[in-house]
């Protein structure tokens, strides 16, 4: 039912291939690891008495707040997929000439498969935010390990903690988070996509109205000829019909198995 090849459904791949890369360089992440909000974070995550060589908790708070911005790109991802996948759906329900002898059978498909684009698009949030806080929740331990351990040069080891780091201290800290959301930025413009398609696009392509059929294997005939608006009149001569079929098939039956006897 749903053709991605159909005109609108490049769009799909416009999505990703443009408008995602593009958000995700628009996350004011220049403000997050500035030198005045890196010092502050540190600072206080490390209840103003950094350590002497890398402050864990303050990089654990800058990275978690960078990628916490990665959330609303990934979330718009979903959504606008979800609106070409509607438009599409809406698109071929109109354009099937079968239903539209059958207007109230028509409107039933096009709610079931919105219903269905509805699910999709749920367990696509679910699945991209998860991507997002996996990130979040597990750090790369190689990260921590090849931080610089250098003390900057010129200041005294001895000297009290909020004297021993300069700006430069906290310049290092802002690049290695930088460094670090690059890398995991690069990672989720191929993964969210990967999540998006796996969730909704194929879904949509394959399970569309699964859960119609289902419902519509629990109809009872007089159900069934609502959906195809059929004129009571013609819904009685249909049936007479069936059971006149039915009458004859018997009769051939027995006919049948007098002939073989003899």
């Amino acid at each position: 039912m749903l053709n991605l090849r159909r005109p609108g459904g490049d769009r799909i791949f416009t999505v990703f291939d443009y408008q995602l890369p593009a958000a995700l360089k628009k996350l004011p992440l220049d403000r997050h690891l500035s030198i005045q909000n890196v010092k502050k974070v540190v600072s206080e995550a490390d209840g103003y008495q950094p350590h002497l060589i890398a402050p864990e908790q303050g990089y654990r708070r800058l990275i978690d707040g960078a990628l916490n911005y990665f959330k609303n790109p990934a979330e718009a991802s979903v959504d606008t997929i979800h609106l070409i996948l509607k438009e599409l759906v809406r698109k071929s329900v109109a354009e099937t000439q079968e239903l539209k002898r059958f207007p109230t059978l028509q409107t039933e498909i096009a709610v079931a498969a919105y219903a269905a684009l509805e699910r999709f698009r749920e367990e696509g949030k679910k699945t991209t935010l998860r991507l997002v806080d996996m990130e979040s929740s597990y750090l790369t331990v190689d990260f921590f390990r090849k931080l610089p351990q250098e003390i900057e040069k010129g200041v005294n080891p001895t000297a009290p903690a909020v004297d021993r780091y300069s700006e430069g201290h906290f310049r290092r800290i802002s690049a290695n988070v930088s460094s670090y959301i690059s890398m995991v930025s690069e990672m989720l413009r191929t993964t969210i996509p990967k999540a998006v398609v796996h969730c909704q696009v194929k879904e949509a392509k394959h399970s569309l109205l699964d859960h119609f059929y289902v419902q519509l294997g629990q109809k009872e005939g007089r159900e069934l000829t609502l959906l195809l608006d059929e004129d009571p009149t013609l819904t009685e001569r249909r049936m007479k019909c069936a059971r006149r079929l039915d009458l004859y098939k018997s009769a051939r039956e027995e006919i049948d198995s007098v002939i073989w006897v003899r």
